[in-house]
């Protein structure tokens, strides 16, 4: 019997390229918010279910949960990839959008995650979170926040869990995928809008679009996962990308060091 793979964020980027993969050898539900991705989805494998899930509401995650329950008696594995970046200072930003993005980035996945517990009993959980998760990075704080989020409150998970539960955090440096372009669309009003901090708004949506072509490529990530499902007892956190294990050597460093080394980049670069 082939295994269930439970995918969100599976119409582009890592998302879609882990779907790809592992509909090779397992039946992959692949979740889309988009109905036009569905059909294309459909066509990548007969092993693909497209299933709709919006992260932003609740009683849709809540349908797909029961969308897949009533398929399948068990899944194996579940990848939470859905997400995205919510930019500009913390000065000015709207509680609106750091809601939105803990809503999307974190909370929707420990839903989706509770309500697939029945089926998930005994199964792994494997969440795309971010070298971002490792300290902070300037006009991107709610991002860095929303992923730190998301692994502790998985961390506890499966510490508390009474059902047999391993979570495994993947925290990727720069991917080149359109989770740029698409960051640069999202927070347009801030980019545009806030003229105080006209000048680095500007600089933050020119280096996104760097990062959408020269990233790591997504299948170095997909490679990496793949290896730590094959894996019997894998560890609870992985980080992948030169920049990503820099990041976490610097994560060690004082705070008041990391603050001097961040402040000093800030002021080479001009946004200080």
């Amino acid at each position: 019997m082939k295994r269930v793979v439970v995918i969100t964020g599976a119409t582009s980027g890592i998302g879609r390229a882990l779907a790809e993969s592992f509909a090779e050898d397992c039946i992959v539900f692949a979740g889309y918010r988009n109905p036009d991705y569905e059909i294309p989805l459909k066509k990548i494998s007969s092993n693909i279910i497209p299933f709709f899930i919006d992260m932003e509401k609740t009683s849709i995650i809540d349908g797909a949960a029961v969308f897949i329950k009533r398929q399948v008696e068990k899944v194996d594995l579940l990848i939470n990839g859905a997400g995205c970046v919510m930019a500009g200072p913390m000065e000015n930003m709207p509680m609106s959008k750091l809601r939105k993005q803990f809503e999307i980035n974190t909370f929707s996945h420990l839903r989706f995650t509770q309500k697939l517990m029945p089926v998930l009993e005994g199964g792994r959980v494997i969440n795309i979170s971010s070298m971002a998760s490792l300290g902070i990075f300037p006009f991107i704080a709610p991002y860095c926040a929303s992923k730190r989020a998301l692994d502790i409150l998985f961390n506890a998970f499966e510490l508390e869990s009474l059902h047999k539960i391993k979570v495994v955090s993947v925290k990727p440096g720069v991917i080149a995928t359109p989770l740029w372009g698409k960051s640069i669309q999202i927070n347009q009003d801030s980019i545009e809008g806030d003229k105080s901090y006209e000048r680095q708004m500007k600089f933050l949506a020119r280096n996104a679009a760097k990062n959408e072509k020269r990233g790591l490529p997504v299948g170095k990530v997909v490679e990496l996962i793949r290896k730590i499902d094959a894996n019997k007892n894998p560890k609870p956190s992985y980080t992948i990308g030169v920049d990503a294990l820099a990041a976490e050597i610097a994560a060690k460093l004082p705070q008041s060091l990391i603050n001097m080394i961040i402040d000093y980049g800030m002021k080479k670069k001009g946004l200080k």
